[in-house]
């Protein structure tokens, strides 16, 4: 059997930008909180999500997948935590439907600026997910047409 090829149709007006994945260790985590407590809260998470970790049950787990996607999202944006970027400048909030959301400041919305084309928006989709003891989370960057009529 030969290999065929598909011609693929543009049947979007989408593109993908970025795609970045993370595994953390939940016992690290809770380790360095132990360890560091709030220097370590302060430093890599926003006051939502601390509130949002702080009142959950698993307390911890959502520190460590927010951490995670953290991470995702700085592979997705193609730096990694380098070249500026700052752990709060990425976010992790909830829609009411509890759909985790990412945002972006300083340096990471900077560097999502200069991946998105001219004409486009970018999104930012994240899932969230663990299984003790890891935590994991994967982040799509996708560049929308803002200039396409219906």
């Amino acid at each position: 059997m030969g290999c065929q090829f598909v011609a693929m149709h543009r049947i979007s007006d989408a593109m993908i930008l970025g795609i970045g994945t993370d595994l953390c260790n939940i016992e690290r985590i809770e380790r360095t909180l132990d360890r560091f407590g709030d220097r370590f809260r302060n430093r890599v998470f926003t006051e939502t999500e601390q509130r949002k970790a702080e009142r959950r049950m698993d307390t911890v787990g959502t520190y460590a997948k927010r951490w995670a996607a953290k991470e995702a999202c700085s592979k997705a944006l193609g730096t990694g935590l380098r070249m500026g970027i700052a752990w709060k400048d990425m976010a992790v909030s909830n829609l009411e439907t509890g759909q985790p959301v990412m945002a972006v400041t300083g340096w990471a919305a900077t560097r999502l600026a200069e991946l998105t084309p001219k004409g486009h928006m970018a999104l930012i989709h994240v899932t969230l997910t663990d299984d003790h003891p890891w935590a994991q989370a994967f982040v799509v960057i996708e560049a929308r047409r803002t200039d396409v009529t219906p």
